[in-house]
């Protein structure tokens, strides 16, 4: 280990910078976030540094260095363009016994400054020595897509109930078990959805009976496959998960984001093959939480478009079980946005409509005539059973036969394929379509073969997008 990480306390400490330009900037902010007493060397000054040593927010000291100006100072930070200055800086501040910083000069440097995620009072630094600060920086980016923001408030909140917990619960072992259950649960979902009171509430109604268990349900839309489609709170989310519940349209991809020790347990229901009932999703989900877990029920999509979603919720309701949801990139938006057809635009289409093609036995008829209409888009979900008679009723409605339909199977996958037609001839098209597939009807397709940007299998430059032509 070439750096020993250390966090150190700057508040109301002077510090000295060397240097009044961009770089300097960027360092006196970081600085002057940690409460230091930034004093400025320099010859001149940045504009916004200027305007912060005129409110008096930094001092700038002189413009010209001198060893003296390194006797009561606690960091040193060297940020000019001057290499002889630079490597004078460092040479006294050692002398001195001072931690010194030349910026963007690793041998100079008895301290360096790391990638930062800060969710203060909670701050995760990063380093890599100086040897590959990009590298730091990328992990940086990860790490911060897995912390929520309200990580830091959290850790605030629950300062405010530690003498009560110790009160509580005197052993240590037993105020461990009972922050591990706060922060993987109902006060920790809570903290994240910004409603802080319920979530004080929560701690003091768990603290105030820590033996009793109290669960939750998250409902969360995984997307239409690709697992970059996943929205950042739904990877927070399979993170804190106990037990995740999913659908077979669960890509595999987004499975593995499920935090490891999470028990996975399959409910999904295919065509023609027998499947988990919804009334017993419904009570496993109800029985799960009610032991005290976090429950994710993971749909593909977004759980309250076509998903059964709001089904699921409302068992949680009458049951009295706490839930929230997350919701997810539907198939209508990213499968037709990796085909390249957009669902509207001015010249063909001025408005969507979303129609699901599997309904209970006794629902209401479609309105043909109205889902006839041209100038409109359609997305049909699960409609490749029903191809040949929703072709057959638009056209007997109005919708002209030659109008520009698609199937798109497996959408933002690998395998996503994309066949284009007709209306006439949707049927024919559908049963060449492998499941997961969606119908697109309507005149935006036509765009399909010039804005078709995402193609996993294309093989030559020449490569066009696919088109069957069935005549």
């Amino acid at each position: 280990m070439d750096y020993l990480p250390l966090f150190a306390s700057l508040k109301g400490r002077p510090v000295l910078v060397v240097g009044g330009g961009e770089i300097a900037e960027r360092k006196i902010t970081l600085l002057r976030r940690a409460g230091a007493d930034v004093q400025v060397v320099a010859t001149q000054l940045s504009a916004p540094l200027r305007q912060l040593a005129d409110q008096q927010q930094i001092h700038w000291l002189a413009q010209q260095f001198t060893p003296t100006q390194l006797d009561a100072v606690f960091l040193v930070i060297a940020a000019t363009n001057d290499r002889a200055l630079n490597r004078q800086v460092f040479d006294e501040a050692n002398a001195r016994q001072r931690l010194v910083n030349v910026v963007d000069d690793q041998p100079l440097c008895s301290f360096i400054f790391p990638s930062i995620v800060d969710r203060s009072p909670l701050v995760v630094a990063i380093s890599s020595g100086g040897n590959a600060p990009v590298l730091a920086r990328l992990l940086r980016e990860k790490i911060e897509a897995l912390l929520p923001v309200s990580l830091g408030r959290m850790a605030d909140v629950a300062g405010q109930f530690r003498e009560q917990l110790k009160q509580a619960l005197p052993t240590t072992d037993a105020r461990r078990r009972f922050w591990d259950r706060a922060f993987r649960g109902r006060f920790a979902s809570l903290m994240a959805t910004g409603n802080e009171q319920a979530a004080q509430d929560a701690l003091a109604a768990e603290l105030a009976q820590p033996d009793a268990q109290q669960g939750e349900i998250i409902l969360v839309g995984a997307g239409p496959g690709d697992a970059g489609l996943l929205t950042l709170r739904g990877l927070q989310v399979l993170q804190q998960a106990d037990v995740v519940l999913y659908d077979h349209l669960v890509s595999d991809a987004v499975r593995d984001l499920v935090r490891r020790d999470a028990e996975c347990i399959c409910v999904g229901k295919r065509a023609g093959e027998h499947g988990v009932p919804q009334h017993e999703t419904n009570q496993m989900l109800v029985d799960l939480a009610r032991e005290g877990k976090t429950v994710v029920r993971l749909k593909g999509g977004d759980s309250f478009i076509f998903g059964r979603g709001g089904e699921e919720l409302e068992a949680a309701a009458q049951a009295g079980i706490p839930f929230q949801v997350v919701p997810g990139v539907t198939a209508a938006a990213g499968a037709t946005a990796y085909a390249g057809i957009p669902l509207t635009h001015r010249d063909y289409a001025q408005s969507v409509t979303f129609v699901t093609g599997h309904y209970k036995a006794d629902s209401a008829p479609f309105d043909w005539a109205q889902l006839a209409r041209s100038h409109q888009t359609l997305a049909i979900y699960m409609g490749t059973m029903k191809a040949a008679e929703i072709s057959q009723q638009l056209i007997a409605h109005g919708r002209d036969a030659a109008t520009p339909v698609a199937v798109i199977s497996r959408g933002t996958r690998e395998d996503q394929q994309v066949l284009t037609g007709t209306l006439e001839q949707l049927e024919s098209l559908a049963t060449q379509a492998p499941m997961p597939a969606l119908l697109v009807i309507g005149e935006v397709v036509a765009l399909h073969a010039q804005l078709a940007w995402y193609q996993p299998h294309r093989q030559a430059e020449g490569y066009r997008p696919a088109v069957v032509d069935l005549a």
